[in-house]
């Protein structure tokens, strides 16, 4: 089979809307409360040494994925410049939604000013949740139901207290607003997702906290699923890492990303805009999008962008990104991601069991 035989078979995986689709606004949020890894180590005595981050951001007492979402959405919206009655979904994805049962993608829509007239409602996939969304979000408009729709990753992620994921488990998260392609800051040139049943890491229903398999959570989970989306789409393209000016791959830690950029191919240089969970940890469902949201705050008309996420259960999607024009009017409309980063306050594990609401009065 020559090469471009193969090529042309993978490119039939890919997922092609109708009509071309891109990002016309994008939006992110941290909250400003950092706990930093080396604090959490003192609680449960471990040393400071080998530590997986720096620090995390945890939302506060008046805060969930509802009131985060809210706000990325508003600045997705600023750089859309678009009236949100014009949205035609509002779909939310996260680990941690607030209810059980009533929806967050309602509220945020109507917080938002959307109309009634729309799909509005929650995505559930460990921590390309997001990311789902995002590929419906894409679908809808490419297929010509709706003109655009907004797509959430957002999450107050929360790990057992003196489990591995307490140091990692953070608040945060982005939004994407789709339209058509000649309305973009970013089109999207190809998509593509991968799944299977690896379990990896989850939480039955009424536990309290999640449980993972420690070291199968890196093979055959995050680096089998990152990797071969990765590796498809690339393929599938005729594209290879040096062609792609940034890459984005979801971030559970500091450590996972680095090796699967290596292992494609890409250097640090090409990875470390979008590398944020040194400085906010693992923001679950909104890890991936809110390193593009970085990656879009400074990029410039022509970059090409490798986005791939990870869900535990297990699954990636990949998107690869062409920057357009209108990015360099857009990316001063709102906040940037580094905005919220810099916007820090820093706590102890008193008040940061507080905020999670691991003391309970009764």
């Amino acid at each position: 089979m020559t090469e471009h035989t193969h090529n042309q078979d993978k490119s039939a995986l890919l997922l092609k809307p109708d009509r071309q689709v891109g990002i016309i606004g994008y939006g992110a949020y941290v909250p400003r409360y950092r706990l930093p890894a080396k604090e959490i180590a003192r609680i449960w005595g471990a040393g400071d040494e080998g530590l997986p981050i720096i620090e995390k951001a945890v939302a506060g007492l008046d805060e969930d994925v509802i009131t985060m979402a809210v706000e990325a959405a508003r600045n997705a919206l600023k750089r859309a410049g678009i009236d949100p009655l014009e949205l035609r979904a509002v779909w939310v994805g996260s680990e941690s939604h607030p209810y059980a049962v009533k929806p967050s993608g309602t509220i945020v829509a109507e917080a938002i000013g959307a109309s009634v007239n729309i799909q509005a409602g929650d995505w559930e996939f460990a921590c390309k949740a997001g990311s789902e969304a995002m590929v419906a979000a894409m679908a809808m408009v490419g297929s010509g139901m709706g003109k655009y729709a907004l797509a959430i990753g957002m999450d107050t992620a929360q790990g057992k207290p003196g489990d591995a994921l307490e140091y990692t488990a953070a608040s945060g998260g982005a939004g994407f607003i789709f339209g058509p392609a000649e309305e973009s800051l970013a089109v999207i040139e190809a998509a593509y997702s991968y799944v299977s049943d690896t379990p990896d890491f989850w939480r039955r229903a009424h536990a309290v906290y999640p449980e993972h398999g420690q070291r199968f959570t890196g093979e055959p989970a995050y680096f089998q699923h990152i990797l071969a989306a990765s590796r498809t789409i690339m393929e599938a393209s005729g594209l290879k890492a040096a062609d792609f000016t940034r890459a984005v791959f979801h971030q559970p830690n500091t450590k996972f990303p680095q090796r699967a950029g290596k292992e494609l191919g890409f250097s640090p240089e090409q990875i470390k805009t979008g590398l944020l969970s040194p400085v906010i940890g693992n923001t679950y469902a909104g890890a991936s999008l809110i390193g593009l949201s970085a990656v879009l705050d400074v990029a410039q008309p022509g970059d090409l962008i490798l986005m791939t996420s990870y869900g535990s259960g297990a699954g990636s999607d990949s998107f690869i990104l062409r920057v357009r024009e209108p990015i360099l009017e857009r990316q001063g409309k709102a906040l940037s991601t580094q905005d919220y980063i810099a916007r820090r306050t820093e706590i102890d594990y008193a008040t940061y069991v507080r905020f999670r609401g691991e003391i309970v009065v009764r």
